[in-house]
């Protein structure tokens, strides 16, 4: 094994080389989060909007960029996953005792919550991908925009998609625990990058919860107006505007 090799896996062995990972691959998740959420919110300005969005993801940089997108995305949460159960084992693997101290003992606790959060966010992930982006639903295959056939109906899909309630609910514990692995996940990513200190800790906690709590609200809002009946299915093109006949097509009702 060369240098490079050599010193990439004593990062790896390494229990801050772990840390450092959850830390940087859970900013790229956070991220994404965020600007999935944002770009989700298109749906409250309509079919055109949404779909149109998602024409342009789908075809920027010629369709590659979408797949590079998607690429680094499960690299990174693939890299969190191993790294965080790997530091876990390892945590446990070092405690032969118990700790005195009680926020000590509480950091263990927390970590096996999360992990098993981060577990049940994993098969949410790949429900949530066979639900939208690779839909084996019959009803959500195949889905033109009415008024321009080149894009994808998103909107209907988004809409069709959370009709069973059952869905909705799954969505909403599942956002819910993601939320929750998120607001004990920023106070640890601070602290990891040594960026948390006493005078900082409190603030840092009322960010996370707060980052939690936007996208809580963002995320579950959508499937819970959709089934509420508050968007309504606009696989229907829309009606055109009748045309008025022209002044010269008047009949002329007098009599020679």
């Amino acid at each position: 094994m060369n240098a490079l090799g050599t010193a990439l896996l004593q990062f790896w062995k390494s229990s801050i080389g772990k840390k450092l990972i959850v830390a940087v691959t859970g900013i790229l998740l956070v991220g994404f989060l965020v600007a999935h959420m944002v770009g989700n919110m298109l749906v409250y300005q309509g079919q055109e909007d949404l779909n149109k969005y998602a024409y342009f993801l789908h075809h920027f940089l010629h369709g590659w960029g979408i797949w590079l997108f998607r690429l680094g995305l499960i690299g990174a949460f693939a890299l969190h996953i191993v790294a965080t159960i790997a530091l876990t084992r390892q945590n446990k693997e070092a405690r032969n005792t118990r700790y005195a101290h009680e926020e000590t003992v509480q950091a263990p606790r927390s970590s096996r919550i999360m992990i098993w959060s981060g577990l049940t966010v994993l098969g949410f992930v790949i429900f949530h991908i066979l639900h939208f982006t690779i839909p084996v639903h019959p009803d959500l295959q195949g889905l033109k925009d009415p008024n321009d056939a080149k894009m994808v109906d998103v909107y209907t899909m988004v809409v069709r998609g959370f009709q069973n309630p059952l869905v909705v609910l799954f969505y909403i514990v599942a956002i819910s625990l993601l939320c929750s692995h998120l607001m004990h996940g920023i106070s640890s990513l601070f602290q990891t990058l040594g960026l948390r200190s006493e005078k900082t800790r409190l603030l840092i906690k009322r960010v996370g919860v707060g980052l939690a709590l936007v996208l809580w609200l963002g995320f579950i809002s959508i499937p819970v107006v959709v089934v509420m009946g508050a968007l309504g299915d606009g696989s229907q093109e829309k009606p055109k505007p009748a045309m008025s006949a022209p002044a010269s097509s008047s009949l002329d009702v007098t009599k020679s």
